[in-house]
């Protein structure tokens, strides 16, 4: 009981010790969440009827989903009664519009969830995910289980929307222990995310990107505190619970693996200069730990005789899905980059950083068929280049300091690179059929701390002088993206 109760001390002293300034972070990326979860239509967050499936088998069969078959009765009720089919990539068409078709989805909804008609146990695209994420929004289904399923997914989502909370917490302290001294910085990077509509958007729906987000907000956290503060043998041990849940939650996290236990090395090594042997066991401890979750994986799908890493062994075969590693390689660079002399043109004259990445953070929501105007996406680059150059100028400023950090620097760009090649390596499996298939800015999201970093920096370059003023406009015109990119999600649906 002693233990007990030095452990729930230990806890309570933690959180003390977060800033109340995070914790505002954190409720406002939270209600965010919740704002999005309320104008957006049930499913019309991409893949979340596959999402809903999971979870639904889990919680009532306690297994995983097939990759193939059908939705469950009550699932396949819904996404009819809803349209999901007329309504999903066509922005022509609403979900419901008249008082018939709501008291015919209320009905279709109670009898399903009265009927002894259980259906199929199809997973779609999520059957290969790893289950974390879908075990715990198994506990808000099983808190709804009195309801209909459209009320259980309402549930579900609000898990999400607290996950999205805890990205917006560890961005804000991730920002704290990159710039220490600079107090009001802390809440730009932190208000900065937690305004980012797409964040919430996802968090709005019931997706495992949620989760992934939040881990990897995490995990960027601990790095940047073990290269401040050192690392310790629980620090070391954190960080491998926290490669460990990421490994668990989505495939997705495979590309920032790579860069996390580079992290875990770097620390460990430079911790072995006062801890000695001890610095490795924990690393051995730490790795241990991290690669478990990857390990059951394999194995099970090995027994099952399907692909070790799922859907992800594909995109990480190194000898090129089309028999050319060059070919991926220059499709990948295309993919984010202008295409160099000599490479062939995969994208047709296509600028790939504006019209995927730039474009899809400035607004493309539900099945990527709620846009702004076009005018819109051209005015955006004016602030978003105002940004870039003030961070430019703040990191030209501090290029000594840069230098003095060049090793944790490395570790966080290694991850970047890792997360941008899974992207670009998935995206040709399927390529020429269907051109950047995953070029959707949501998968950039666990990179979200570095943008909160990189927004606190734009207001540090304005000077110390306008530099509050300037980061006090930044969060005014993020509330005002996110606003508007909500309006605008409500005028598709509703209007």
């Amino acid at each position: 009981m002693s233990r007990a109760r030095a452990t729930a001390r230990h806890w309570t002293q933690l959180l003390r010790r977060v800033p109340t300034a995070a914790w505002l972070c954190a409720a406002v990326a939270c209600l965010n969440g919740l704002a999005w979860s309320i104008v957006t239509p049930p499913f019309q967050v991409p893949d979340e009827p596959s999402h809903v499936a999971y979870v639904k088998e889990l919680a009532e069969k306690g297994r995983l989903p097939a990759h193939s078959g059908s939705f469950s009765y009550e699932e396949a009720v819904a996404l009819a009664d809803l349209h999901l089919t007329r309504v999903a990539e066509h922005p022509q068409y609403q979900t419901i519009a008249s008082q018939a078709q709501q008291r015919k989805l209320e009905e279709g909804l109670q009898l399903a969830r009265e009927s002894s008609i259980a259906g199929g146990d199809y997973g779609g695209v999520s059957a290969s995910q790893p289950p974390l994420y879908y075990a715990l929004e198994v506990i808000p289904y099983s808190l709804g289980s009195g309801g209909t399923l459209l009320e259980r997914i309402e549930l579900m989502r609000i898990l999400s929307a607290v996950m999205g909370g805890l990205t917006a917490l560890f961005s804000f302290l991730f920002v704290r222990e990159l710039l220490p001294r600079v107090r009001w910085a802390w809440a730009v990077g932190g208000l900065g995310v937690a305004l980012v509509p797409l964040l919430g958007f996802m968090s709005g729906g019931v997706n495992p990107d949620a989760m992934l987000f939040a881990i990897s907000a995490a995990l960027f956290y601990c790095l940047a505190r073990g290269f401040r503060r050192g690392l310790t043998r629980g620090g070391a041990i954190g960080l491998g619970a926290v490669t460990a849940i990421g490994l668990a939650t989505k495939l997705n996290f495979l590309g920032l693996a790579p860069g996390a236990l580079l992290g875990l090395i770097v620390l460990s090594v430079r911790s072995a200069r006062s801890l000695g042997r001890a610095a490795y066991v924990s690393l051995a401890a730490a790795l241990a730990l991290a690669l478990s979750p990857a390990l059951v994986y394999v194995i099970g799908h090995l027994a099952s005789s399907a692909p070790a890493l799922g859907i992800a062994s594909k995109a990480l075969s190194i000898s090129g899905v089309h028999g050319s590693v060059s070919g991926e390689a220059s499709y990948i660079w295309q993919l984010y980059l202008p295409r160099l002399p000599g490479m062939h043109s995969d994208f047709g004259g296509l600028s790939s950083a504006r019209a995927l990445w730039f474009n899809g953070y400035v607004g493309l929501y539900g099945w990527l068929d709620t846009t702004f105007p076009h005018w819109v996406y051209d005015f955006a680059l004016i602030p978003a280049l105002a940004l870039v150059c003030l961070c430019a100028r703040e990191l030209v400023a501090r290029r000594a300091a840069l230098r003095a950090h060049a090793a944790e620097l490395t570790v966080y760009c290694a991850i970047a690179v890792g997360l941008l090649v899974l992207i670009g390596a998935d995206s040709y499996t399927v390529f020429p059929k269907n051109n950047a298939e995953y070029g959707q800015a949501r998968y950039l999201l666990p990179l979200l701390p570095l943008f909160g970093a990189g927004l606190a920096l734009a207001a540090r370059g304005a000077g110390r002088r306008w530099g509050p003023a300037v980061g006090a406009t930044i969060i005014a015109l993020f509330l005002l993206h996110d606003v508007f990119s909500q309006l605008q999600e409500v005028a598709r649906f509703y209007g």
